[in-house]
């Protein structure tokens, strides 16, 4: 190991040295530990004094008969104290409440994937349409988890059918509390011994990506669980952590990591570009991105900037040491080029999620139809700043939890009212720039809010206005990834609003377009008001425009999924170069020339 660049925190290669390690016919340990005493391996119920190597801040001991899947410790001596605790580096841990370390080859296994990592790329003039998934809760087995690769098994055709093309995991790395849905690690080199070990997650993303489906792990870099075993006061002083609670813990009651410290940045690089290398994962969303750029993510306290050269140095290197990847910011903030490179001086992400899209969409559903003339332009603001960053539009996890009610709850009205809002907000979302985020669950019209001790409410499609609303994400979902014109997000050329001052009618008219096939034109008609609108009139300013070729794509409305409108009715004629259409309430029509 690059020791001057452990300590300045510019390597990213650190797991390779330090852990346990297969070697030599044994397992050869290595712990830093800068302020212990001493180190002893607590290794088959003995305690074993380690010896101090390199410059006396690092322990080694090498064990000839150690073996693959045994259990051990690291007992730390400090001036007043001593504990007990699991291998920051280690490779894998025992399930909870137990929390020892265990011995993983981590170069046993073999991926056939090579066709997939050739050609990935970040998709940024491609479709990404991501599935966010909790591994624990999205199927059972019985009341048990399936495993990495049993899931593997039942998620591929399910993502291949429903038209997603990339599926994103809730954090993996090792944690003591379920409730926390893995951003309270304890082992942020051991994937969670829940569902099974390091090769069977290892197979499961190589049966994916020969699948051609892509990979992301979400990854957090800004904070830690404080259990005694762990990261914690690990070498009896503040190792990872800072000394000082008023900037050392956060609001969810974990340490924050010292970004300034460059140990601290050689684990937390290493730890994702372990990820990235060693198991082959697409991308990495990082975790609450505002906790970095501000202290404590309050903006009024000011820039963090240790940690920002951090993330920036972090975020270029990653891309240097793995072609193809994107890297994703949870980040609700403002501040500026997020998505640009650090050598534009931004922070080198390749998306941002877009919050305030979000925010503005979900409370514009939630209003009454009546109110909605009034806050016309929640849905059109998105559109004046949404060439400063490249974005990506998130129905995630944290919008159907907390007494927050799930994406379809949130439509207002009555249950039977939900489902054709529901329909048509979801293909306004594919119609407006940026890549897009669906969580596990919202495919179905999932009425229950997310338990991450259940499984998704699957019986739901039992019922034939959820089984309907289903089949229209599917459809939808697919339309998405084969029109190449929706998935140009980027370039301002290939968006356009026909319509964006029907106020008086809570009508909006979207038009996109692919430079990949210039002569495609993708055209949007939404009506979110509870008034059916007979005759509405489109003056479609193209002179590449010709009637003969224009088709109904997709219509919200149509009676197999739940609506009111035949497969072939006429709904649309041209008049003097104008499309008049006839559009329901709660409606979206899709078209294309």
């Amino acid at each position: 190991m690059n020791y001057y660049g452990f300590y300045t925190g510019q390597i990213f290669d650190a797991y390779e040295y330090l852990g346990a390690h297969l070697e030599n016919g044994g397992v050869t340990f290595r712990t830093f530990a800068p302020n212990a005493n001493a180190v002893n391996l607590l290794f088959r119920n003995e305690e074993i004094p380690m010896n101090k190597v390199h410059d006396g801040n690092f322990y080694e001991i090498h064990i000839d008969d150690a073996k693959e899947g045994e259990t051990y410790e690291y007992k730390i001596y400090a001036y007043n104290s001593s504990q007990a605790h699991a291998d920051p580096y280690g490779y894998g841990m025992e399930l909870r409440p137990d929390h020892k370390s265990v011995i993983r080859d981590n170069y046993s296994y073999t991926f056939t994937d090579n066709d997939w990592m050739m050609r990935r790329s970040n998709n940024i003039d491609n479709a990404l349409n991501i599935y966010e998934l909790h591994l624990g809760s999205w199927r059972k087995n019985d009341d048990n988890w399936y495993n990495y690769e049993e899931i593997a098994d039942l998620l591929i055709p399910y993502l291949k059918e429903t038209g997603y093309n990339y599926v994103e995991f809730l954090p993996i790395s090792e944690h003591p509390c379920d409730e926390s849905w893995g951003y309270q690690n304890t082992g942020f080199y051991s994937p969670t011994s829940r569902y099974g070990t390091m090769n069977n997650l290892k197979k499961m993303i190589d049966k994916l990506h020969n699948n051609n489906i892509g990979v992301i792990l979400d990854f957090v870099p800004v904070h830690f669980a404080v259990d005694d075993y762990a990261l914690a006061k690990y070498d009896g002083s503040a190792l990872y952590e800072y000394p000082h609670n008023d900037v050392g813990v956060s609001e969810w009651g974990s340490y924050n990591f010292m970004h300034s410290r460059g140990e601290v940045r050689s684990f937390l690089q290493s730890s994702a570009n372990y990820w990235l290398k060693e198991y082959h994962f697409d991308g990495l969303r990082l975790d609450a991105i505002s906790r970095i750029i501000y202290w404590q993510g309050d903006e009024k306290r000011g820039v963090n900037g240790n940690a920002v050269e951090f993330i920036k140095y972090m975020n270029r290197e990653l891309k240097n040491l793995n072609k193809g990847i994107m890297l994703i910011a949870e980040d609700s903030t403002n501040f500026p080029n997020v998505t640009k490179s650090p050598d534009e001086g931004g922070l080198g992400f390749d998306y941002k999620w877009d919050m305030g899209w979000m925010h503005d969409t979900l409370n514009y559903f939630k209003l009454p139809p009546n109110e909605r003339y009034a806050n016309y332009h929640k849905l059109t603001f998105s559109m004046m700043y949404f060439y400063n960053e490249q974005y990506l539009l998130p129905y995630s996890h944290d919008e159907v939890v907390h007494g927050k009610a799930t994406i379809l709850q949130k439509m207002y009205g009555d249950y039977d009212n939900k489902f054709p809002q529901g329909r048509a907000m979801y293909m306004y979302m594919m119609l407006h720039p940026g890549k897009k985020l669906n969580f596990m669950g919202n495919e179905i019209g999932q009425l229950r809010e997310w338990d991450e001790k259940r499984e998704q409410d699957w019986m739901l499609r039992d019922f034939p206005i959820h089984d309907a609303f289903y089949n229209y994400m599917k459809t939808l979902n697919n339309i998405y990834l084969n029109e190449p014109a929706l998935s140009e997000d980027y370039k301002e050329i290939n968006f356009s609003w026909l319509d964006c001052h029907s106020e008086d009618k809570c009508i909006y008219s979207i038009k996109r377009s692919s430079s990949k096939d210039k002569t495609e034109k993708i055209i949007g008609i939404f009506n979110f008001s509870d008034n059916y609108h007979e005759g509405y009139r489109l003056h479609i300013d193209d002179n590449n425009f010709n009637p003969d070729n224009l088709t109904v794509v997709l219509n919200s409305d149509y009676k197999k999924y739940g609506g009111n409108t035949n497969d072939d009715e006429t709904i649309y004629y041209i008049e003097n170069g104008d499309l008049v259409i006839n559009i329901p309430a709660f409606t979206g029509i899709l078209l294309k020339y």
